[in-house]
C-alpha cells in the first residue's frame, strides 16, 4: 500500500481500490490520509463509491495496515473509491507541526533538550523537554527566533534514507524514545535551521505557518517543560 502523504502532503484527493476489510477498517491500495501517530491525529475526509459517501472519522495503523474506519457499511473489496481530504483540518495541522521542529531546534540548540512528548491539535498544540530549569523570558526569546525562521521563508523538504545513512546524521534524533526499526528513515529538513527523522505532514516552507504564539508554559514534574503554543492566521 502506497502512503501519499509521505511525498505530498498537499495531495487533496486520490483514487484508490479498496483490498480488504479489517474489523472496521477498510484498507485501500493507497492512501493520502495521515493515520494517527507521532502526536499528530489522523486526517479526516471521506470515501465515495457510485454515488455514495462515506465519511472517514478515523485512520490508524495496525499490523503495518493503514486502516480507514468510515460512518457506515457498504464498501467491499474490489471498490474503486475517490478519497478526498477534510483540506483545512490538515493543513492546520501541516502548520502546527512544522512550527514544532523550528521551536524545538531553537530549544534544542540553546539548551540541549530534547523532546518527551508532544500533541499536534487545532487550536493549541503543545511539546514537552528535557529542560532541568524553566525560564519564561528565555522561552519568550525562543519563540521569538522561531517567528523569524518564519518570517525568512525558509525551505522545507522530505526525503527517505537507508537507515545506516540516516542515522549518521548529526542529532537527527532528538526524542527521548529510540527511531522505530525501519530499513528506511523519512527525513524532514528545515534549511539550515533542523533535520529530523519524522513521518509526519508538513508544509513546503517555512513562511506558510504563520506566526508562532506561546499559549503557556509549566513544569511537569522533574526535568519536563511543556509548552503550549498557537499558531496565527493571517500572519
Amino acid at each position: 500500500m502506497e502512503a501519499i502523504y509521505l511525498d505530498d502532503s498537499y495531495r487533496r484527493e486520490f483514487s484508490a481500490k479498496v483490498e480488504s476489510l479489517q474489523g472496521d477498517g477498510i484498507v485501500l491500495s493507497e492512501t493520502a490520509f495521515y493515520p494517527q501517530s507521532g502526536g499528530q491525529p489522523s486526517d479526516l475526509g471521506s470515501l465515495s463509491h457510485e454515488g455514495i459517501t462515506y465519511k472517514v472519522v478515523n485512520v490508524i495503523v495496525q499490523d503495518s495496515k493503514i486502516l480507514h474506519s468510515v460512518d457506515g457499511p457498504g464498501l467491499s473489496p474490489g471498490d474503486q473509491v475517490l478519497g478526498a481530504i477534510e483540506w483545512d483540518r490538515r493543513y492546520r495541522f501541516m502548520r502546527s507541526h512544522t512550527a514544532c521542529h523550528i521551536l524545538s531546534a531553537i530549544i534544542f540548540q540553546e539548551t540541549g533538550a530534547r523532546i518527551t512528548g508532544n500533541q499536534i491539535d487545532l487550536a493549541r498544540s503543545r511539546v514537552d523537554f528535557s529542560l532541568e530549569k524553566f525560564d519564561k523570558a528565555r522561552m519568550n526569546d525562543y519563540l521569538d527566533r522561531a517567528n523569524e525562521v518564519i518570517a525568512r521563508n525558509v525551505p522545507v523538504r522530505t526525503c527517505i534514507l537507508p537507515r545506516s545513512e540516516a542515522m549518521a546524521i548529526p542529532d537527527l534524533v532528538r526524542l527521548a524514545k529510540e527511531v522505530p526499526d525501519r530499513e528506511m528513515i523519512r527525513i524532514v529538513e528545515i534549511d539550515g535551521i533542523d533535520i529530523q527523522a519524522c513521518g509526519g505532514t508538513h508544509v513546503h516552507s517555512t513562511g506558510e505557518v504563520g506566526e508562532i504564539k506561546m499559549a503557556k508554559a509549566e513544569n511537569k514534574g522533574k526535568s519536563n517543560r511543556r509548552v503550549y503554543f498557537e499558531i496565527l492566521d493571517g500572519a
